[in-house]
């Protein structure tokens, strides 16, 4: 039985885990941690959870108790992993951050883009960004997984068949995406009103998004080079869900994208590939670990159409973390996500 801790468990991704790892076989959370609600019962906060977490409550973030587990997942925002991601490595126990903490390699990048300078760089060197699709093997081995974000999840596994076999204009790749609203958190903010976001639908960020580099530096792994990328994000008027529709340019008309998308997917349990003309869904997967993938080609043309599905709180963050989780401690890595998504 693997222990677990979760620090931060009051926002989306933190309940999120709570409910994925209720039903895991091999695990049990021993610890949930929030300064603000230490002493509240978790089942307080979330009624769905009554029966599943009897005696749990929130407690205030300490080193030695937390370290006393196997793993500690951080349930975040950016800049928290990096005070005590190392004290817990020091005394062995494996960290997941579903922060954006650890996912950029260079410190200086991540540091224009979130503000303040990068608290533990030091550690970034033995970070594994925690994409399965990409870095099982590494993954198996990691003490410290970065957890991809929500876009990048979305739009990298759309593009990665692309670019890996060599086939796209690389300077011109679009992400046109969008998500629900559930992936601004928890916390108060204006634009995440009921009434300020129903019943409309606008892009964001344009000039630049914090997943970006993200994105961008995924993708150069994937084509062994630079990349040019224009990704748009956008906010609909949806709880749960990602969107990305990407476009590339094929240099060669004659490969058969479904047969090349199906290939490179075929071993992965959590990447569906559908059948050629369709068009998923995010209700499909509301509530699942699976990105749905369909690819297009209009008019037989050179222009490659990839629509890319997945829900933002599970594929796009704490169900792929416990992906990693499985991945790490050798377990199955389908345990206790093998659910089918919600409908309607």
């Amino acid at each position: 039985m693997v222990k677990v801790g979760i620090v931060g468990g009051t926002g989306y991704t933190g309940v999120e885990l709570l409910r994925l790892l209720a039903q895991h076989p091999q695990a049990e959370v021993v610890v949930i941690t929030s300064r603000s609600e230490a002493g509240l019962p978790v089942a307080d906060m979330y009624p769905n959870l009554r029966g599943h977490y009897d005696g749990l409550a929130f407690s205030v973030p300490d080193v030695k108790t937390l370290g006393a587990c196997d793993v500690v997942f951080f349930a975040t925002p950016h800049g928290v992993a990096h005070a005590l991601a190392g004290e817990l490595l020091d005394a062995g126990t494996k960290v997941i951050d579903l922060s954006a903490d650890f996912r950029l390699q260079d410190p200086v990048e991540w540091a224009k883009w979130y503000g303040q300078p990068h608290g533990a760089p030091e550690l970034l060197e033995q970070a594994v960004y925690g994409l399965p699709e990409v870095n099982r093997e590494q993954i198996k081995q990691a003490r410290l997984i970065a957890v991809p974000g929500c876009y990048p999840t979305a739009t990298q596994l759309g593009f990665l068949p692309l670019l890996e076999a060599g086939i796209a204009d690389n300077t011109r790749l679009i992400a046109d995406c969008k998500s629900g609203v559930s992936g601004a958190g928890r916390g108060l903010s204006l634009g995440s009103l009921y009434s300020e976001a129903n019943e409309s639908f606008k892009a964001y960020a344009v000039k630049g998004h914090r997943h970006l580099p993200e994105i961008t530096q995924g993708l150069r792994r994937a084509a062994g080079g630079d990349v040019g990328l224009t990704f748009v994000p956008h906010l609909t008027p949806m709880i749960r869900g990602i969107h990305s529709t990407l476009y590339a340019t094929v240099t060669d008309k004659s490969i058969d994208l479904q047969a090349l998308f199906e290939k490179r997917y075929a071993n992965e349990p959590f990447v569906d590939v559908m059948p050629a003309g369709s068009h998923p869904e995010t209700r499909s997967v509301r509530g699942a670990n699976v990105c749905r993938i369909a690819v297009h080609r209009p008019q037989g043309g050179d222009l490659v159409v990839v629509l890319s599905v997945i829900d933002n709180l599970v594929k796009g963050a704490s169900g792929q973390a416990v992906q990693n989780m499985n991945i790490l401690f050798g377990l199955d890595e389908k345990l206790g996500l093998s659910h089918a998504g919600m409908m309607p």
